[in-house]
């Protein structure tokens, strides 16, 4: 059950004294949560990457001086060449993106200035002309370039300064959760993982939180994948800007945390809806209401297609996927089955063959209560625990 590193478990919650379940964390580090883990390795991401020899990111095609309402033709990017800005020089580490002048071969091989043809549709006709495509670049650390998430690196496209096509990079669906643009970014996003990620543990166990997080981190990158190939496919091949979709180029990179810490935020407005915190530390509200405000505010933010609605969209990933979650915590079992024996968390086969043995009945029987435990802990809290619960739900976790 993964219940042992519970706060309510432990008999030093109060005391002082060293709990039932130890007084080591999931990863033998004393004191150290999975939480505590989540934190660090962001804070240490973050912070190595700023040290290491910065190189340059592409981030997408912009077209210059292009009508708002114009469509841009397909571009074709198996000729486009990123000029080396600076002259190779790579600038400091900087989350601000620049432009550059993109050139394009012809059937010579020679060397131009690259240009889009676009389309303007009005009342009065059709409208076509051209203009400039230039590529965002930024400087970013070696992390940050192999780690970040975005359409093209999900699925298949090509690299302008590589013929060969480029994708399927599957760990970029975890990797992104732990980078951030800035330090502002990273101190939001540790703040919330600090303030709502404890109780969400000790509510789930270790095991199961490091399971749900990383999934409503996953979901966020698949709402922004599924978002931006249907917004980006309708705006470049059909000419049509559909509402709640992503417009924005498929090598937009995607960073952060938030989708979990989105997630976290909605299982703890399951968990203690009632709960008073500070907005800015100033403004007390509800807990829940702070949560629901912030999906409203994600939704709102998609669909009006503000500087962030990629950032938005995956926010509506996590918290989704917690929401979901936090009332079907059994579906995060054997999350890490295929890990194996390299499992942090694993019981030894004698005692997974001794709980298969005993009578299904009595495991129905165990179960049910251990679900009325984990009901009373929703509706009146950890502190409304009785020793004879508290001795049922170690010894499920032992088990």
């Amino acid at each position: 059950m993964g219940l042992n590193d519970r706060d309510y478990l432990q008999s030093g919650h109060r005391t002082g004294r060293p709990g039932l379940g130890g007084s080591k964390g999931p990863l033998g580090i004393r004191g150290w949560t999975i939480n505590t883990w989540l934190i660090a390795i962001c804070v240490t991401v973050f912070v190595v990457d700023a040290f290491l020899p910065p190189r340059f990111v592409f981030l997408g095609t912009v077209p210059v001086d292009i009508p708002q309402e114009a469509t841009p033709d397909p571009i074709d990017r198996l000729n486009l060449v990123i000029p080396t800005p600076n002259d190779g020089k790579v600038p400091v580490a900087s989350s601000r993106p620049f432009l550059i002048p993109l050139l394009q071969k012809n059937d010579a091989g020679q060397l131009a200035p690259a240009m889009v043809t676009w389309t303007l549709r009005t009342a009065e006709g059709t409208q076509r002309g051209t203009s400039r495509l230039e590529a965002a670049v930024r400087s970013a650390g070696p992390l940050f370039a192999l780690g970040y998430f975005s359409t093209s690196r999900a699925l298949v496209s090509f690299d302008p300064n590589n013929l060969a096509p480029i994708g399927f990079q599957f760990w970029r669906f975890v990797t992104f959760q732990f980078l951030h643009a800035d330090l502002t970014h990273l101190l939001f996003n540790m703040l919330g993982l600090f303030f709502f990620g404890g109780l969400v543990e000790q509510y789930l166990g270790s095991k199961r939180y490091l399971a749900f997080y990383l999934l409503c981190g996953i979901a966020g990158a698949i709402m922004y994948l599924i978002l931006n190939l249907v917004g980006w496919t309708g705006y470049t091949v059909f000419g049509v800007r559909l509402p709640l979709v992503l417009i924005s180029d498929p090598a937009t990179p995607l960073i952060g945390a938030s989708a979990g810490v989105f997630g976290v935020l909605m299982a703890c407005a399951f968990l203690v809806p009632n709960a008073t915190v500070l907005l800015f530390f100033i403004l007390p509200m509800r807990l829940a209401t702070l949560a629901y405000g912030l999906v409203g505010i994600a939704l709102l933010g998609v669909f009006l297609g503000w500087t962030n609605a990629g950032g938005e969209a995956a926010h509506l990933g996590g918290a989704i996927t917690g929401w979901c979650l936090i009332r079907r915590p059994n579906a995060l079992h054997g999350f890490f089955d295929f890990l194996g024996r390299f499992d942090p968390w694993s019981r030894s086969n004698a005692a997974r063959r001794a709980s298969r043995s005993r009578g299904r009945g009595g495991q129905l029987k165990e179960e049910a209560e251990v679900d009325r435990i984990l009901a009373k802990i929703h509706d009146s809290g950890l502190q409304s625990l009785s020793k004879r619960e508290q001795r049922i739900l170690r010894e499920a976790s032992r088990k």
